[in-house]
């Protein structure tokens, strides 16, 4: 380039020098071709410095942090060593750098596929990955800058299918650990085959049909209730052993007032002074007026009713005996 700057000059001060030779004296034309001679050195020299700092500056290229620089080299191809951060030289024209971004960045993939029973499901990866910084060459050799568009959908898609095939759609969720660890080794080690390395690996959103979901949810509702019908007859059991215990009491229960009466007539006088005090405490808190005989309220406790009782109750005893 500085060759063709100065051979254009000398070609300007060609012309000048022959116009001024031709239009003046000889001592004139002698000061015009020092004059363009000057100029031409002059612009020589400009030319020469601006293609210095045009080959220094490009010279130099500066790799970020988190990045990786690789080179190629017009003569011999790309070569194997990759450059780390901070300052690095090249040779301009004859080398490119290209810049590799190390740092780990996600990938979220969402896929329809079908479980070991035939359920269809909904199953979302988020991915962590980065490339391998010491296969930086062979990367951009066979997949280019935009390695992870051209591998990872393709390879999370089929590792997650392969994986949730291997399950039913109910142990998709008791054992969703277990799956997502299965799915994370199928990707590293497909993964690794071009060179790139996966950091963490997890299920996201895991969804079924609605047809499934509503399957689940009656499934639910009847073992629901189920174990109500269940507490139900166990109440009714407990309810009947309740009255069968109850009756049972009953029975005895008349069963010793039956003895207590054969034994002691008293025994049913005492009763019916219990009952009329209670009946006699009602009567007084109430505040209707009574007009039953106090016979029918068992209330006539100094009249014959207790001969009655005695003569109804001997009359009994001769019938039991």
């Amino acid at each position: 380039m500085a060759q063709r700057f100065r051979d254009a000059f000398q070609r300007v001060a060609k012309q000048v020098n022959s116009a001024g030779g031709g239009g003046g004296a000889g001592g004139g034309g002698g000061g015009g071709g020092r004059a363009a001679a000057a100029a031409a050195r002059s612009v020589t020299a400009l030319a020469l410095a601006g293609g210095l700092g045009y080959g220094a500056y490009n010279s130099m290229y500066t790799v970020p942090g988190g990045h990786r620089a690789i080179v190629f080299n017009r003569v011999v191809g790309m070569k194997d060593t990759v450059y780390s951060e901070g300052l690095n030289f090249n040779i301009p024209w004859f080398e490119r750098p290209t810049v590799f971004d190390i740092r780990t960045r996600p990938v979220n993939l969402q896929t329809l596929t079908g479980s070991k029973d035939l359920q269809m499901v909904t199953i979302a990866i988020r991915v962590l990955h980065k490339p391998n910084p010491s296969k930086l060459v062979w990367i951009y050799r066979n997949l280019g800058l935009n390695y992870d568009e051209r591998i990872l959908p393709s390879v999370m898609n089929e590792c997650a299918k392969a994986v949730v095939a291997r399950y039913n759609a109910n142990e998709l969720l008791t054992k969703r650990e277990m799956v997502s660890r299965e799915i994370s080794i199928d990707l590293r080690k497909r993964s690794g085959y071009f060179n790139v390395l996966l950091e963490d690996v997890a299920i996201t959103h895991l969804s079924f049909s609605p047809e499934y979901a509503r399957a689940v949810e009656s499934k639910q509702v009847a073992q629901q209730d189920a174990e109500r019908a269940k507490y139900i007859v166990l109440g009714a059991q407990q309810e009947k052993k309740t009255i069968i215990e109850k009756a049972k009491g009953e029975a005895e229960s008349a069963e010793l007032i039956g003895q207590a009466v054969k034994r002691n007539p008293g025994f049913m006088k005492l009763r019916r002074i219990d009952a009329a005090r209670d009946i006699a405490d009602i009567v007084a808190k109430s505040g209707n007026k009574v007009y039953l005989n106090a016979d029918t309220l068992l209330l006539n406790l100094l009249g014959d009713t207790d001969d009655k009782f005695e003569k109804g109750v001997s009359a009994n005893k001769s019938r039991w005996y």
